[in-house]
C-alpha cells in the first residue's frame, strides 16, 4: 500500500494481479506497475485504537540527525583549532573533550554489541522472501439482454512478505497475514513459495497459523539452512538500538536493512478488533517487511516485524511508528503451531450472541446484555445449561453489555477454568457455573500431515 489512511497497516507486502509469482532479485529487475493493492488481516475495516499513545515520548529521527550534526560541528571546530597556532591550549583542551562524545549508535547499543555489518552478514542467510498466491472473487453488475445481472470474476493475486529461518531443516516463521488474506475473502493462500538469500526457490507447505497473534509456520524441503539466533525480548530497554531486515515492496529490494531504537515496550494497541501487545520502534518498516526479523545489537531476533502506523493519523502526520511481535511471546505460539496445529489452552464459551442496545432493552422490557442467538451443541455453554434466547448479563460478577466485554473476561482465564455467569430468562435471573472448553476452531488440519521429502509438490 502506497498510502495509509488513519489506520495501522500490516507491513506485509504489495499485492498485484499477476499470473506468475514475483521474480527473483537481479535476474528480473522488479515488480512493475501495481494494478491492485490489498490490505491483509491486520488492517481490517474496523476502527483503530491506540491507547496512551500521546503520553509517551521517544527519540525520533530529527533528534538523531541533530545529534549527528552536533558531533560533526565539534570535529570541524577541533580541526580548525588544532591547525591554528594562535589558539590557546586551554581552548584546544575544551574542544577535544567535547568532540569525544560517543555516537548515538554506540550509546544505544548493548555492552556486548557486534559490529553492524557483521550482524547483517550473519543474519542475511536466515532472511527469506515469501510469495503467496490468493484467489480473489469479485462480483460486478453488468448489463445483459435480461437487464442488470451480477457477474463474479476470480482473479489471481500475488503478495510478498518476509520470513525467518527457524531451523536448519526448513521451518520458516512469518506473519499469518502474509499467507492468509481476509480483507477481500481470499482466505488461505493457494500456493506459497520461499526465496532464499542465495536465490534458491522452494515450494512451501503451510504447517499452521494463528490469526489472533498474527503468526504462521511454513516448511520447505531443504537442509543445511542457516537458522537465525533468537534472543529474549524481555531484556529489551526503551532507547536500545534495533535493526530490521526485510523485503519492502517486493523482492526487488530483497534484504533491505534499516535501524532505529526501541520507542516503547508493551505497547497496547487494537488492530482489526484484535488487542495486541507489541514492541514499538522507529526503525523503518514498510510493506513487504512483515514476518521479518527485528534484531538487537548482538544480532539476535527479538521481534517479528508486523505492522506500522500510516503516514496520516487524523489531522496529524506521523512517521517512524513500526511495531513488532515480541519473540519471547511468539516462541510459545510457534511451538504450539508446530506441535499441535493451533494455540492450546485458549478458552471458549460456545455461544453466538448479539449486543442488546439500550433502546431494544426499553422497548422489550429486558435488561441490557448479550442475547444468545445460538449455542454450540455439546460445548461449554450447552453443558452449563445456557439456551437460545437467554440474555447473559454478568460474568464473574461483572456486568457485560457487549461481546468484547465478554471476551475480555473470558480471556483472563484458560481452558478448564470454571466461571460464574448470570443470565436472564423468562423474567428471572439465573446464576450458572460454566467450565471453559479449549478452542480448537483455528486448528490447521495440515499440521497433522507429516512433511514428506518424496512429495513432489514441495520440491524446489
Amino acid at each position: 500500500m502506497s498510502d495509509n489512511y488513519n489506520e495501522y497497516t500490516d507491513s506485509s507486502s504489495e499485492y498485484s494481479y499477476e499470473t506468475d509469482p514475483p521474480k527473483k532479485p537481479k535476474k528480473h529487475r522488479g515488480l512493475k506497475a501495481i494494478a491492485f493493492l490489498l490490505c491483509l488481516a491486520i488492517v481490517g475495516g474496523g476502527s483503530v485504537q491506540l491507547y496512551k499513545f500521546m503520553n509517551d515520548t521517544k527519540l525520533d529521527s530529527s533528534q538523531l540527525t541533530e545529534a549527528a550534526e552536533t558531533q560533526n560541528n565539534f570535529r570541524e571546530k577541533k580541526d580548525e583549532m588544532e591547525n591554528d597556532p594562535e589558539t590557546a591550549p586551554e581552548d584546544k583542551e575544551a574542544v577535544n573533550a567535547s568532540s569525544n562524545l560517543p555516537s548515538l549508535i554506540s550509546i544505544a547499543a548493548r555492552k556486548d554489541a557486534k559490529y553492524l555489518p557483521d550482524i547483517v552478514d550473519e543474519v542475511m542467510p536466515s532472511v527469506v522472501g515469501i510469495s503467496s498466491n490468493f484467489e480473489i472473487s469479485k462480483t460486478y453488475n453488468t448489463w445483459s439482454f435480461f437487464g442488470m445481472q451480477p457477474e463474479t470474476q476470480t482473479q489471481n493475486v500475488v503478495g510478498t512478505g518476509t520470513g525467518i529461518v527457524m531451523t536448519s531443516d526448513g521451518y520458516i516463521i512469518t506473519n499469518a497475514h502474509v499467507i492468509y488474506e481476509s480483507e477481500y475473502g481470499g482466505g488461505e493462500a493457494k500456493e506459497v513459495s520461499v526465496l532464499l538469500s542465495d536465490e534458491t526457490e522452494y515450494k512451501a507447505k503451510i504447517i499452521a497459523y494463528d490469526r489472533e497473534t498474527d503468526l504462521a509456520v511454513l516448511k520447505i524441503n531443504a537442509s543445511d539452512l542457516t537458522p537465525a539466533q533468537f534472543g529474549d525480548s524481555d531484556d529489551l530497554r526503551v532507547g536500545e538500538l534495533v535493526i530490521a531486515v526485510g523485503n519492502p515492496l517486493g523482492f526487488e529490494l530483497f534484504g533491505s536493512v534499516t535501524s532505529g531504537i526501541v520507542s516503547a515496550l508493551n505497547r497496547q494497541i487494537s488492530i482489526d478488533d484484535k488487542d495486541m501487545t507489541l514492541i514499538q520502534t522507529d526503525a523503518p518498516i514498510n510493506e513487504g517487511n512483515s514476518g521479518g526479523p527485528l534484531l538487537n545489537s548482538c544480532g539476535q531476533v527479538i521481534g517479528i516485524n508486523s505492522a506500522k502506523m500510516g503516514s496520516s493519523y487524523g489531522s496529524a502526520t506521523v512517521e517512524g511508528l513500526g511495531f513488532a511481535i515480541p519473540i519471547t511471546e511468539a516462541k510459545v505460539i510457534i511451538d504450539d503451531l508446530i506441535n499441535n496445529g493451533y494455540v492450546t489452552g485458549r478458552p471458549k464459551i460456545g455461544v453466538s450472541t448479539y449486543d442488546i442496545t439500550e433502546a431494544y432493552a426499553k422497548y422489550y422490557d429486558t435488561p441490557m446484555g448479550l442475547y444468545v442467538q445460538s449455542v454450540s451443541e455439546g460445548g461449554a455453554a450447552d453443558k452449563a445449561g445456557i439456551k437460545h434466547g437467554d440474555i447473559i448479563i454478568e460474568i464473574e460478577g461483572e456486568a457485560v453489555t457487549t461481546a468484547d466485554e465478554m471476551h475480555k473476561i473470558r480471556d483472563q482465564h484458560k481452558a478448564g477454568d470454571t466461571i460464574t455467569m448470570k443470565i436472564y430468562r423468562d423474567g428471572e435471573e439465573i446464576e450458572l457455573e460454566l467450565t471453559l472448553e479449549e478452542d480448537v476452531t483455528n486448528k490447521t488440519a495440515k499440521a497433522d500431515i507429516p512433511f514428506s521429502a518424496e512429495d513432489p509438490t514441495y520440491n524446489n
